[in-house]
């Protein structure tokens, strides 16, 4: 079944919807998500939205946490649109009328979390700001916006001049082709690749598997963020405990409610992630129980009305004020590289949300930054779109030549468990090299002729794609930044400032910049 559209969308998170609600006002939109549109990232995204709405609090504020919180390997120029222009957006979406937590006198109510020197959180409904907003961005999407649930995105459709013009799905229906002037991906990270982690069991990293696969520039994927505090019961994660339970006062302790963090770092429980997990990890690789102490907490069921229930679902009793917490994977800085209106190195391709690589995160993202992300930028590549109008004329499909046959695969289990343990909080290089060899090559993987291939065994392929890029990446990059720690190379080393490993072409190197440049225009613009 072939369909026919103007816009094609990969995933239906909150970068998705957002472009989505504006590109829908001019073109025919076509939305695909692996499951549905709740099962997102973004919906079960607590903590909420982070930016500059407050007299006190100021641009530079914000773009100065971004930077130490991510240890300085940023692309600046896009963490500038992100604050400045993501200030400017999501103040007019509060104009429109787009529905937050305030006080008694209408002001917004912001929360605290960690690395953030100011009040700036905007959230929603407690901690259910992914949830309303999710909702509010469906309740003004066009009707020409469709959106197409539980079907999953095996192969970008290539015409022979290099563009991408369509993508294939597969679903309990069949497969479809779908064609398009502009391709858009925007179908979240990879945190599923771990046993244990915040996300979804389908945030397989599909999207980057598929823009590998295609030709595209890939980079930073030896950066994944670790959530210090997943509630934790019967020896497995259950869910988020937001980092706003912190900022309202909730501390980590042991089992005798000792404080963990004191002396560890200035800012004790709201330091950057990657110091929190960290030190919970250590606690717990010698035996000792970790939990967020919430007593001081008041009415904390009514602040936080979605953790009350996944504890209350999981058993545990928050009258004796404390919550049981371990760390998982949590958010992927790297992935698919773009420019901050999602253009990819593939022409027609664009990349959107946690997805993509733009550099604003760095090697470790500041708290709420992604739905501002994937508000700011799925909004300035709509507007992209929109001035770039649908004027593809190649539809002629590029010949395949993926003719290599699936080569033998490790078991969803063992590969989430094989990835927790060698790609996890810490790693060492032996344990990364025997990874290595127990994954195929990633130029075999990338020549698997996928035709045949059930849903199951496609997600099976995709994570082995992604999981390879990782390991090279971690393997590559000697050193430690951010979330990227490694127990060879404890300290982060000048050599490796401001220096990008990337995948493109099925070849892997490391650039002085996330970016390449052609100077001999008057204005340089980033190509690859």
């Amino acid at each position: 079944m072939d369909v026919k559209t103007d816009i094609l969308i990969i995933g239906s998170g909150i970068a998705s919807l957002q472009a989505a609600r504006l590109l829908g006002q001019y073109f025919q939109v076509q939305i695909v998500t692996k499951s549905s549109v709740k099962t997102s990232s973004s919906y079960r995204a607590q903590g909420g939205i982070a930016a500059v709405t407050s007299p006190e609090d100021h641009i530079k504020f914000h773009i100065t946490d971004t930077l130490s919180a991510g240890e300085y390997h940023h692309e600046n120029k896009f963490v500038d649109v992100l604050i400045q222009d993501g200030m400017t957006i999501i103040q007019q979406l509060l104009l429109d009328g787009l529905p937050i937590d305030r006080l008694d006198n209408g002001e917004p109510a912001l929360g605290l979390e960690g690395a953030h020197s100011h009040h700036r959180i905007l959230h929603a409904g407690g901690d259910r700001t992914g949830q309303i907003l999710i909702d509010y961005l469906l309740q003004h999407l066009s009707p020409n916006v469709h959106v197409n649930s539980n079907e999953m995105a095996f192969e970008l459709l290539m015409n022979t001049d290099g563009a991408c013009i369509g993508v294939l799905t597969k679903s309990d229906k069949g497969i479809k082709r779908y064609f398009a002037h502009h391709v858009i991906l925007a179908s979240g990270g990879a945190g599923a690749l771990y046993s244990s982690t915040s996300n979804y069991s389908t945030n397989t990293g599909d999207g980057i598997a598929l823009a590998y696969r295609a030709g595209a520039a890939i980079s930073d994927m030896e950066f994944m963020q670790f959530h210090p505090s997943l509630l934790w019961c019967n020896g497995e994660a259950k869910g988020l405990v937001s980092e706003a339970v912190r900022g309202a006062g909730g501390i980590f302790v042991n089992a005798e409610r000792q404080p963990i963090m004191a002396g560890v770092h200035p800012l004790l429980d709201l330091a950057p992630r990657h110091v929190t997990a960290h030190t919970l990890y250590i606690k717990r690789t010698f035996g000792q129980e970790t939990f967020i102490d919430i007593s001081s907490i008041q009415g904390f069921d009514n602040k936080f009305p979605t953790i009350t229930k996944l504890c209350m679902d999981n058993g545990i009793d928050l009258q004796n004020g404390l919550i049981p917490v371990a760390p998982g994977s949590h958010f992927l800085m790297g992935g698919v590289i773009a420019d901050d209106t999602g253009r990819t190195s593939i022409s027609n391709l664009y990349a959107v949300g946690e997805v993509a690589c733009t550099g604003v995160h760095g090697a470790n993202r500041l708290a709420s930054n992604s739905l501002l992300e994937g508000i700011t930028f799925g909004q300035k590549m709509a507007q992209f779109i929109i001035k770039t109008g649908c004027k593809q004329t190649n539809f002629t499909l590029a010949v395949a030549h993926c003719h290599q046959s699936m080569p033998a695969l490790l078991t969803k289990k063992n590969l989430q468990q094989i990835m927790m343990h060698t790609l996890g909080i810490v790693r060492n290089p032996l344990d990364m090299q025997l990874l290595i060899e127990q994954l195929p090559s990633l130029q075999i993987l990338r020549q698997v002729n996928v035709m045949g291939l059930n849903q199951q065994q496609l997600e099976l392929y995709m994570m082995h794609i992604v999981a390879s890029l990782m390991v090279h990446a971690a393997i590559t990059r000697t050193e430690t930044r951010g979330a990227h720690i490694r127990n060879d190379k404890p300290n982060s080393e000048a050599k490796w400032a401001q220096r990008w490993i990337i995948f493109q072409q099925g070849q892997m190197k490391v650039r002085n910049s996330l970016y390449e440049y052609h100077q001999t225009r008057g204005n340089a613009q980033a190509i690859f």
